[in-house]
């Protein structure tokens, strides 16, 4: 990963960008899939434009994206996409959705990219720099105690029965617990305004971009076993601003 690669990413948001916001609150197409997500017209215009730009100028690299599948899986470098995390909220005119870039090197994410296209929000972490918003520097928040966290998740309904009571476990603890969000509870993370986020389910594209997000902004993410995430990872999913909580919640999670 280097200078270039994080040009790259920008690139490839505004590419994304200019394919969204003109569906954004207005008329379009929306199906289902086979796990009965939504998928519309935006998610597959602004996928195809990064994958455009990337089969352009990075022919020997992976592609993992959630619209159009897997290119060259055997890289060592992989661009992960998600061109709308938040499907829904963009269907409901909600301008908490974002475009995930990330660029895995040996199955690890070192490169990420969260991007609000309506807001005009862009969090960039990358390996060994800081986590920026819009250019300037953020950083998580101190909260070591549980009963002062503010937590999130993108809703119940996603976890099994037995995950649904673990994480209840957590949310019993903390200060206060908020629906929805996606993947900009992540970036609010980042920022200083949440302190924690579980979830579980989430694919590869859904969680690689966030990694080096929180992580460059001081937290931790992790999955419900501390174990650190990449391509292999199972969908479970803890992030903290304050990597003193990691231990606190994976004990409840356990």
């Amino acid at each position: 990963m280097n200078e270039q690669d994080i040009e790259l990413a920008r690139r490839l948001a505004d590419a994304a960008g200019a394919a969204i916001r003109p569906y954004f609150r207005a008329r379009f197409d929306t199906e289902s899939k086979a796990d009965d997500s939504p998928v519309t017209q935006a998610d597959r215009a602004a996928e195809e434009a990064m994958r455009t730009i990337l089969e352009a100028e990075r022919p020997a690299d992976g592609i993992i994206g959630e619209e159009y599948g897997n290119v060259r899986e055997g890289a060592d470098r992989q661009w992960v996409l998600d061109p709308i995390d938040g499907t829904r909220s963009f269907i409901a005119g909600r301008p908490i959705f974002g475009t995930l870039i990330a660029l895995m090197e040996s199955g690890r994410p070192v490169l990420g990219l969260i991007d609000q296209p309506i807001a005009g929000e862009r969090w960039i972490g990358a390996r060994y720099q800081p986590t920026t918003l819009n250019g300037v520097a953020v950083t998580t928040r101190a909260c070591a105690d549980l009963a002062q966290a503010y937590l999130a998740t993108t809703g119940p309904s996603y976890f099994a029965d037995d995950e649904l009571a673990r994480f209840d476990q957590v949310r019993a603890g903390a200060k206060g617990a908020l629906y929805g969000g996606d993947c900009y509870n992540y970036a609010l993370l980042a920022s200083g305004h949440l302190d924690l986020v579980i979830e579980s389910g989430l694919k590869l594209y859904d969680f690689a971009a966030l990694v080096p997000v929180v992580e460059g902004a001081g937290g931790r993410m992790c999955d419900w076993h501390g174990a650190r995430l990449g391509a292999e990872s199972d969908g479970q999913i803890v992030a903290a601003g304050d990597p003193a909580l990691i231990e606190v919640v994976l004990d409840r999670l356990s």
